[in-house]
């Protein structure tokens, strides 16, 4: 039958609320009173409680950084499908690794719709935050109506350094939809400030020789892509579609032509 472990003395209780030692205060008491029956060394019982209060403020500043990271979805490399994929392995277990983060490499995603795109930039996202980093995503479309409501104040210039804090920026689907040349020139604006100073992944159904297909002005097209490329990982996904194998598999969608 266990007891209850007698309450921290207020001095010491006040103390600990005061120091913001969440996790001491309030495992303390019952560590006491194992150390006292175990006969631990004081250091030993020191030991456990800052390692807790490690433990308890890490994972709480992960969730801060997963809440910051505003993902539209939870995706990790376990869920991923290496095994359909046509990206060589060699390439998806180097952007795993990270290293592409501390060298300020840009990872350009680019392939049809349903092979990958946007799970990759999302577990890598993942990853990236779990190993400490801060991190942003956004569809491409949000990330320019963010910097067009800039123009409203001229605050254009403090929107993207704020965006830029983050170590890592994700820009998914960019190509969606058409920009126009304002949009356009926000978006090279954008890339422009980020370049060399942060990584910057993005993914595109639309091959980078295709781009004036939604950028409307040429010159920004190449000024963009200039900046885009000279870093970059190009990785090229191909094959059908992740969501029409799954849907055949559960017995809806096209049949494969034969």
């Amino acid at each position: 039958m266990s007891t209850t472990a007698p309450a921290l003395p207020a001095d010491l209780e006040a103390g600990l609320r005061r120091l913001k030692l969440a996790t001491v205060r309030r495992l303390a008491p019952e560590l006491i009173v194992d150390a006292k029956a175990q006969r631990w060394a004081p250091e030993d019982l020191l030991r456990a409680l800052v390692e807790a209060e490690i433990a308890s403020r890490d994972a709480s500043m992960a969730a801060a950084r997963l809440h910051a990271a505003n993902f539209p979805v939870t995706k990790t490399w376990a869920e991923f499908d290496f095994s359909a994929s046509s990206v060589p392995r060699a390439t998806l277990d180097y952007l795993a690794s990270l290293e592409w983060v501390r060298a300020k490499e840009w990872p350009c995603f680019v392939g049809p719709p349903g092979t990958g795109k946007s799970h990759c930039l999302v577990a890598l996202g993942h990853a990236a935050v779990e190993a400490g980093y801060k991190v942003r995503y956004f569809a491409a479309t949000e990330l320019v109506e963010i910097l067009y409501r800039g123009l409203a104040d001229n605050s254009v210039g403090k929107v993207i350094e704020s965006i830029l804090r983050a170590d890592v920026v994700i820009c998914d689907e960019v190509g969606f939809a058409p920009l126009d040349d304002t949009g356009a020139q926000l978006l090279f604006r954008f890339v422009a400030a980020a370049y060399e100073r942060r990584s910057l992944a993005i993914a595109s159904h639309w091959p980078f020789e295709d781009w004036g297909h939604f950028l409307p002005n040429a010159t920004t097209a190449v000024s963009l892509l200039d900046r885009l490329l000279h870093h970059a990982i190009v990785v090229v996904t191909d094959g059908e579609s992740f969501r029409m194998r799954e849907a055949r598999r559960k017995g809806g969608g096209p049949k494969p032509k034969v």
